[in-house]
């Protein structure tokens, strides 16, 4: 399953009536959800939207078919076990082909944000960005690992040059095994306007 598929499963396999619906579908050589609805005393909308949804995983088969020309489908459990096993692969950072570590960054100017210093004085321990205006304003507060810490102590001011990520990780002492979570930080920092890319 990939992620998509998986919150499907869990939002429905978590339901009360989930187990029910299954006794039934396991009794059953086929079930309409009109006749699973009516035995479980479920709303028809409600085993609809199940049916359907675990069909949709290959859980269940369903075929059409008539009665006095009006169509319907009858479900047929297709599995006597089900394992979830989500492929996570695709959250993993692809690394080539992305800017990535290569782009070029610094503070941006006058972005209302406030920087705290961890105890040591050695790395950032946390940003801080006002959002909105007026008495809309609120705080919007990120708590940053120590690498991150690190490599956003080293950060170039507004008036200096830019630099590559991988520049300031050297001059941080960041090592590389913490490359994905810096992307990732800078990346949301660019979106929140508190970090600017250097253009080309």
């Amino acid at each position: 399953m990939d992620f998509k598929q998986a919150a499907i499963f869990g939002s429905y396999i978590s339901k009360d009536y989930a187990e029910d619906l299954f006794r039934l579908l396991a009794a059953y050589t086929s079930i309409s959800a009109s006749e699973a609805a009516s035995r479980l005393n479920l709303h028809i909308k409600t085993v609809q939207d199940f049916l359907k949804a675990m069909a949709g995983l290959g859980i269940l088969g369903k075929e059409e078919v008539f009665e006095k020309k009006r169509p319907y489908f009858r479900y047929i459990l297709n599995v006597r076990e089900i394992s979830m096993r989500v492929d996570l692969s695709p959250l993993f950072p692809e690394g080539e082909g992305s800017e990535g570590p290569g782009l070029r960054i610094r503070e941006r100017k006058n972005a209302g944000v406030r920087f705290t210093t961890a105890r040591n004085n050695q790395y950032i321990s946390s940003v801080a960005i006002w959002q909105g205006k007026g008495r809309e304003r609120t705080e919007r507060r990120i708590n940053l690992s120590i690498p991150q810490g690190k490599f956003l102590f080293h950060l170039p001011f507004p008036s200096a040059e830019c630099l590559s990520i991988n520049e300031i990780m050297k001059k941080a002492e960041v090592d590389n095994a913490h490359t994905s979570e810096i992307v990732d930080i800078v990346e949301a920092l660019i979106d929140l306007k508190v970090i600017e890319r250097e253009i080309k």
